[in-house]
């Protein structure tokens, strides 16, 4: 059975494909489907934005959707960036831009960075409608180390490692991280309709 996980960001499909391996769902990408239209994220929450990318994709194809949105809360920052994570520097920031910007905003700040990745994941068909939650706690270091995932990776060190994100493998972050945990639970939840 086919579930479209309404996302153009390729690292989200690779872990989240990697997640829905071995089910009975398979996971097809906006890209397959030939869609590269911008969808306008104007929510005010992670679930919010989900749900608008959900929907926008539910209306168009009528076959069962999964999105999310997801970020970085800094702490020091007042939970910043959050929902503005992809676009922390500009509306066109590339995560190198983001990473110098979060970088320089906490320079007048000690040590740590307390920080957390929140992922709002959610289910639109049919017949249901639903969304979870995941989130990894951590903090900020003040260099980058590491050259897999992507976006505020190479900066966050999760609670109990002595590594970033970055630093792992793709097995490795799908353990612990705040998408895997949402995912799953969704899968969890998405097997037992």
């Amino acid at each position: 059975m086919i579930i479209i996980f309404a996302t153009s960001n390729k690292g989200k499909l690779k872990e989240v494909k990697k997640i829905f391996n071995n089910s009975k769902w398979e996971i097809i990408s906006l890209s397959e489907l030939g869609f590269d239209e911008e969808i306008e994220e104007t929510g005010q929450t992670f679930e919010e934005n989900a749900f608008i990318k959900a929907d926008t994709i539910f209306e168009k194809y009528n076959i069962p959707v999964i999105a999310d949105d997801s970020g970085l809360l800094v702490e020091q920052l007042e939970n910043k960036p959050g929902v503005y994570s992809a676009r922390f520097a500009d509306p066109n920031a590339s995560y190198a831009d983001n990473n110098k910007k979060l970088l320089n905003d906490l320079l007048k700040f000690n040590n740590p960075h307390k920080a957390k990745f929140m992922c709002n994941a959610v289910f639109v068909s049919e017949q249901n409608r639903f969304s979870v939650e995941g989130e990894l706690n951590g903090e900020i270091t003040n260099s980058y180390k590491g050259n897999n995932g992507f976006g505020y990776d190479p900066l966050f060190k999760p609670e109990n490692y002595s590594v970033t994100l970055a630093e792992m493998t793709l097995d490795e972050k799908n353990k612990i991280s705040h998408r895997a945990k949402a995912f799953q639970l969704l899968k969890r939840e998405i097997t037992l309709l």
